[in-house]
């Protein structure tokens, strides 16, 4: 009787296998053959078209994962990957997908932090723009026009081609794709002084859930208002940004100090949050609390639009305590401050910074905004967790300037003035069968934070995407589902973005784990 039984279970699993890769195959074939008719020049289209059968299908997948944690066999595998050359191709990859009924995952660069854009649970479609990264700078017009799937150290290298006093004020990670990024917000070393790199949108180009291409005008300003830090991937696909460049000083200087607990690390960093959201908007300094070698060192990172003998006296006489001295600091131009800040050499060659990837790690990573300095016990009692796990480290990133004029509202980034700095947790480590001990110390230091930062909601950044926050049912997601995590990264701007998805995306083709959902007909 059990060797009947064992039979027939292997009899049903080789069935339900049978029925899964004939229903896989079958969606893909039925993709395919639509996306083959929508594209007028069929000559590329074994470049543009890539099935688990295609040569190419398993390094183009893997080629854009920045995080090992979703580099795995058990990982979904997309049906079909689009790798467009032409903004046709991605109206042909949406209303094909819109048709056959499945999923859409857009990746740029591949930086999320949970996978989401290349990671799904239901049968789905990548939109891979790696080939979509053209960049068109007007100087004399002080704007440029960057398509999605360019990466931010791109979008640097084709500004400091043109000019070497005019710069973006993004991210300093150049591998980061800019349709992901701009669409979240975008922090970087100048947003004290010109507000986040979504503040600096003067136009884009989208595909809706139609297939139409709509730039800022056929969208609206809703919509408009929505992609700038609420995330593009709730509302189409990102085609293309149009960027206001800003001015910087063809002499800037970026200083270095750090400092171990034994040698007074504690005492510069209390003195630090309580002043560095006030520092002249010119100036920004961030810290960056690491673990390593049994004891905490604390790194206060700075950049200033200035030379040296400048840099060194705003400093001296904001934060005397740090003891700069001028042989802490080094002029450079405002590029070569983007080589220091992604931790390259700055007399390396530029071209550098159009590698598309730098480092691949496992890793967990989570934010948060505080609005009252911690106190000296809460540091303590943190460091002592984060010994824990010597490759931990929090960055602290000093609010101010710029980001306490704009509204919470401009934008659908609702993250300004009230804070005094913004976390970036993160650990990462080496070997797959770590991930659980890391993803729970990280979850324990996360835990050990709530009273120390923002409350009501507990505000999160959207581009340190973490699904710990909460998560969209696979079926529909009601309002008050979708606010548990919704408000932590939108706060009162939330229930605006439902209701601009509502209104462009009604059946709520464009959907992810974390995205906007739709009002149900009984609260429109």
């Amino acid at each position: 009787m059990e060797t009947f039984h064992v039979k027939l279970l292997s009899l049903l699993f080789i069935l339900l296998n049978s029925v899964c890769s004939t229903t896989s195959s079958s969606i893909s074939e039925s993709f395919v053959q639509c996306f083959s008719s929508h594209i007028q020049n069929t000559n590329f289209s074994n470049e543009i078209i890539l099935t688990r059968t295609s040569s190419a299908y398993p390094s183009v997948l893997d080629f854009s994962i920045q995080n090992l944690r979703f580099l795995n066999n058990s990982t979904p595998k997309p049906e079909v990957i689009i790798t467009p050359f032409d903004d046709t191709h991605v109206q042909a990859a949406v209303n094909c997908s819109k048709r056959i009924g499945i999923q859409i995952r857009t990746r740029s660069g591949g930086h999320d932090y949970e996978g989401l854009s290349y990671v799904s649970r239901d049968p789905f479609v990548i939109i891979d723009l790696i080939n979509l990264r053209s960049i068109e700078v007007d100087i004399k017009k002080e704007s440029a026009w960057v398509q999605a799937g360019a990466t931010l150290g791109e979008v640097y290298y084709n500004i400091a081609q043109k000019s070497n006093v005019y710069g973006f004020p993004a991210g300093t990670c150049p591998t980061v794709g800019v349709g992901g990024h701009i669409s979240g917000g975008g922090v970087g070393t100048i947003f004290r002084k010109y507000g986040l790199a979504s503040d600096n949108i003067i136009d884009a180009k989208i595909v809706d859930v139609n297939g139409r291409i709509l730039d800022r005008k056929a969208m609206g300003e809703e919509l408009f208002w929505a992609i700038r830090g609420g995330g593009g991937s709730s509302f189409g696909v990102i085609l293309a940004w149009k960027l206001r460049l800003v001015p910087v000083p063809p002499t800037v200087t970026v200083c270095d100090i750090s400092k171990t607990k034994e040698q007074g690390a504690m005492e510069l960093l209390l003195k630090w949050q309580d002043i560095a959201d006030k520092f002249p908007e010119d100036l920004y300094v961030r810290s960056v609390i690491g673990s390593g070698s049994n004891t905490i060192t604390v790194e206060f990172l700075s950049l200033f639009l200035g030379p040296l003998n400048q840099a060194v006296k705003v400093i001296q006489e904001n934060f005397p305590e740090l003891g700069l001295e001028s042989s802490h600091c080094t002029e450079m131009s405002w590029i070569q401050s983007v080589l220091s800040f992604a931790v390259y050499s700055i007399d390396e060659s530029l071209e550098i910074l159009l590698k598309r990837r730098q480092f691949s790690y496992f890793f967990k990573a989570k934010s948060d905004f505080v609005t009252e300095p911690i106190s000296e016990a809460g540091f303590e009692c943190l460091w002592k967790i984060l010994l824990e796990a010597n490759t931990s480290f929090m960055i602290l990133t000093p609010y101010g300037g710029k980001m306490n004029e704009i509204s919470e509202s401009e934008t659908a980034f609702p993250h300004r003035k009230g804070n005094i700095y913004e976390i970036q947790y993160m650990v990462i480590w080496g070997d797959v069968k770590d991930t659980e001990k890391y993803v729970g110390f990280m979850r324990r230091l996360y835990a050990y934070m709530a009273p120390y930062v923002s409350k009501s909601p507990r505000a999160a950044y959207l581009n340190y995407r973490d699904l710990d926050l909460g998560r969209n049912n696979y079926g529909k997601t009601s309002y008050s589902q979708a606010s548990i995590w919704g408000l932590k990264y939108f706060k009162n701007n939330f229930k605006r973005l439902v209701r601009v998805k509502t209104l462009v995306d009604p059946g709520n083709f464009f959907r992810n784990e974390q995205s906007i959902p739709v009002l149900s007909s009984s609260r429109k």
